[in-house]
């Protein structure tokens, strides 16, 4: 695991004037993932870079980082044990910061899954509902007291989030294997 977290990356993304901090931009590569985007395919940096930086390509230092949490995500996404690490702040960060960050990475999953998959006919009805869950998870406003039935209630939001991404990434999304199979040739 590399050594960017929610803090380190939010703080690199604005240092150089990204619109967007780590929960949402973590949150567009996964669901630019789950809507079947190829592994391989380099095209999502500009995809970001467009949406989140005028359409600026990212420095060096800035854009080794995106490199590496995407990967990381990558790698996160085709293991078989669920094991999806959000980017989101520290469990001693205050509850509402926690939860906007979370708010952050369902929009930005939502974003990229829009990106590419728009035909849900296919889809099961578990990914259907989950699409609809997150469309109200990012309508949430309410603010939360610091008490221990509000954690609960957003560990199990962010667990729910976290299984729900891997589903549909596992229904949709591509494998590497889908890149490096070459069409039949016809003689």
């Amino acid at each position: 695991m590399s050594d960017l977290n929610y803090e380190t990356f939010s703080a690199l993304l604005a240092q150089n004037k990204v619109l967007a901090d780590a929960a949402e931009i973590q949150g567009l590569m996964c669901g630019m993932m789950a809507g079947g985007m190829s592994l391989t395919d380099r095209n999502w940096l500009p995809a970001i870079a467009d949406m989140f930086n005028a359409g600026e390509s990212f420095g060096a230092e800035l854009s080794q980082a995106l490199q590496s949490v995407f990967d990381e995500v990558v790698q996160q996404m085709l293991d078989s044990d669920f094991a999806l690490v959000l980017m989101l702040p520290d469990d001693a960060a205050p509850i509402n910061e926690r939860g906007a960050a979370l708010i952050a990475f369902v929009q930005g999953f939502m974003t990229g899954f829009g990106l590419h998959q728009n035909d849900l006919t296919a889809c099961s009805d578990d990914v259907k509902e989950a699409l609809e869950d997150f469309s109200e998870i990012v309508k949430m406003e309410d603010q939360m007291t610091e008490d221990e039935e509000s954690e609960q209630a957003l560990f199990e939001v962010q667990e729910y989030v976290r299984v729900s991404a891997m589903l549909c990434f596992n229904e949709l999304g591509q494998s590497p294997l889908d890149d490096s199979e070459a069409p039949p040739t016809v003689h």
